[in-house]
């Protein structure tokens, strides 16, 4: 357990004060208080995770970096959105397999927001040749599938989410046993926490150990990928 927590509540209230002054003008006037209260925080809990990490696979990476490692930017794309407001109100860190470049790599995840913190882990958007891959595993192994999805200690804390389609995917039975998780297009845990459970000195156990019982999933779609565990 750490000494101290990593976060605390005024990384949430400068996440609020942000959504009601999301403008260039007003982050750059609070830019340090940016970095001390939000980014830095963050970044300490991604260099002190590895390790933890490590008792789930040796093959997820966290990398404190400010810039291109596991910490989300909190600059938002918004060359396709209606939304052009230029900064994200949540902070993420995405710890993904060493041999992915992208959000679209089996992973773990930490979102903290104001009024939603959570963990998940799995694969979120593959692409279609890494839905196939997937729905083939579900296909072929359903038993290690059920297992991974359903056992006490991945329902004790987590959900699967994510999209799903309307209709069964072509090329699948349609009254297939497992035809709703064929149907998924993303393969996602989910366990909520609070604000208070975020910034307790345990936080990081409370992290490693929700890791923990994702990685029967994690295990089964890393594997599904052809990508080594």
């Amino acid at each position: 357990m750490a000494e101290h927590p990593y976060f605390n509540a005024s990384l949430f209230q400068f996440l609020v004060d942000l959504r009601f002054n999301n403008n260039r003008e007003w982050f750059q006037a609070n830019k340090k208080r940016y970095e001390t209260e939000v980014r830095d925080p963050m970044l300490r809990f991604i260099a002190d995770v590895g390790p933890h990490l490590e008792t789930v696979s040796k093959r997820f990476v966290a990398d404190p970096r400010p810039r291109g490692g596991s910490l989300f930017r909190i600059h938002r794309d918004v060359r396709f959105s209606k939304d052009k407001s230029p900064y994200k109100t949540n902070v993420g860190a995405h710890f993904r397999h060493e041999v992915g470049r992208d959000v679209h790599a089996p992973g773990f995840y930490l979102h903290l927001e104001p009024g939603q913190v959570f963990i998940a882990g799995g694969v979120w958007h593959p692409s279609g040749s890494a839905l196939t891959k997937i729905r083939d595993a579900i296909v072929e192994h359903p038993k290690a599938w059920q297992q991974a999805t359903s056992s006490p200690a991945f329902c004790a804390v987590a959900n699967l989410g994510g999209d799903s389609l309307k209709r069964p995917p072509k090329g699948y039975e349609p009254d297939h046993p497992l035809i709703e998780d064929l149907k998924r297009k993303d393969f996602i845990a989910h366990a909520e926490f609070t604000e208070e459970q975020a910034c307790a000195p345990d936080f990081m156990d409370v992290f490693t150990q929700t890791c923990q019982a994702f990685a029967p999933l994690a295990k089964f779609l890393t594997t599904a990928l052809e990508l080594p565990w």
